[in-house]
């Protein structure tokens, strides 16, 4: 298995453009501020990146070792860019910060990274897998060090899918076969899928050959209006119509595996390890039996699973930070080697190295994440590209549309023209 997860994410490093946000829109703000100083470091993490148990363990041998406190503050990731980007234009603000993928060209491009190009040696450079790096680099010069990656993949209530007579698809059409029988035989929604889970529609996207932006001269367009954008959100439009959910919410605004699922009997969604883990808890709090199993988010031939956005997150350090070398030391300490492996212990996400991969029990969430990465692919890795993810979100409105009546073409041309607008933007 551990042979496995190392192709993984080695072939998906080598797909196309590379960017990917970890996790989805969650709502909320952040905790206060607060500088670094010469006997204190701030660090900024996403909500449900760091388990507790490693965070503490690490911050007080950081503490020990260099005598320098370590205030986290945890941020949710709704609004974050706006977030970031006050703290990095302000003196002492935090030293170190958790960025998503696709936000972290952008905030290097405005200088408000400190450059580690000439730490890679102290950084463990060369032992990363190769295609985090792509998202940590910009004009070739590294601005963060890649800390973990995951992938989407369908979870399931196995006594359901059993009372339907459903088994595990292979194909896309198989997929929609067994919800089918699920509708027919059982009294639980057959999927819950959001309308705006645009992660789950990028991989339809480019199952079909297409992409959110494309290459035009010197800058970028849309790509959602073409054939195979049409395609990819007719097949999202089949499955959205299995579902309950309304079509102008996404993944995070309700929670669904946390605040969605333990609240209906929902036989199949679309998830990321921490909101397996998070549903299984809520589940069980509710005195309901979790009995879930997974598989990969079905390709349109049995040759291969479907396309997957991977998402994951990067650690940086702040130009401005109160106290840049100690921000740069603990930034050091929470991604080698010792430290990604017992985080990778901790949690079901990929590690930044393979020094640390974990062995996978055979049907867990990261053996099919690790089948389905081989898969991975990221929207264009352009300095933009965070603009488009700015809510309002262009792809989102589109997706909401098109499942509201909304004539495919028509929605969009509008989510191009605002796509090709913002991605282009310095």
């Amino acid at each position: 298995m551990k042979r496995k997860l190392i192709a993984a994410i080695g072939v998906a490093a080598m797909a196309a453009s590379v960017a990917a946000c970890g996790t989805g829109d969650d709502g909320g703000s952040s905790n206060g501020g607060g500088g670094g100083s010469d006997d204190a470091i701030t660090v900024w993490l996403m909500t449900g990146s760091a388990p507790d148990a490693w965070l503490d363990e690490l911050n007080a041998a950081f503490e020990e070792e260099h005598g320098v406190e370590v205030n986290v503050e945890i941020q949710e990731w709704n609004g974050i860019q706006e977030r970031v980007t006050t703290a990095l234009s302000e003196d002492g603000t935090v030293d170190v910060l958790e960025l998503g993928n696709t936000q972290t060209p952008a905030f290097a491009a405005t200088t408000g990274l400190a450059d580690l190009t000439d730490l890679k040696g102290d950084l463990g450079y060369d032992d990363w897998f190769q295609g985090p790096i792509a998202t940590a680099e910009l004009d070739g010069q590294l601005y963060a060090a890649p800390w973990y990656t995951a992938n989407r993949a369908v979870i399931y209530d196995k006594d359901v899918w059993e009372e339907a007579g459903a088994e595990v698809p292979t194909t896309r059409e198989e997929f929609v076969e067994a919800l089918q029988l699920i509708e027919d035989n059982t009294d639980a929604e057959p999927i819950y899928l959001p309308g705006q889970s645009y992660y789950v529609l990028g991989g339809f996207l480019w199952d079909e050959g297409g992409d959110f932006a494309v290459e035009d001269g010197d800058g970028w367009v849309g790509g959602l209006n073409t054939p195979e954008g049409e395609a990819a959100m007719a097949y999202y439009q089949e499955l959205q119509s299995f579902s309950d959910s309304p079509t102008d919410n996404d993944e995070a605004s309700p929670q669904q595996a946390t605040e969605v699922i333990p609240q209906g009997e929902v036989a199949t969604w679309i998830g990321l390890p921490w909101e397996a883990d998070g549903a299984i808890d809520a589940l069980t709090e509710a005195g309901r039996d979790a009995n879930l199993g997974y598989f990969p988010i079905p390709g349109k031939t049995a040759d291969a699973p479907g396309s997957v956005f991977l998402g994951g997150s990067n650690l940086a350090v702040a130009e401005r930070g109160g106290n840049k070398d100690m921000g740069v030391e603990w930034l050091k300490m929470a991604t080698s080697a010792e430290w990604m492996t017992k985080f990778a212990e901790a949690t079901p996400m990929l590690p930044n190295q393979e020094a640390a991969l974990p062995e996978a029990e055979e049907g867990s969430f990261v053996e099919v994440m690790g089948q389905a990465a081989d898969y991975g692919n990221f929207p264009p890795l352009v300095t933009g590209w965070a603009n488009v993810e700015v809510l309002p979100n262009p792809i989102k409105e589109m997706m909401t549309a098109v499942l509201n009546g909304e004539d495919h073409a028509d929605a969009a041309e509008t989510a191009d023209a605002e796509i090709t607008d913002r991605i282009n933007r310095d």
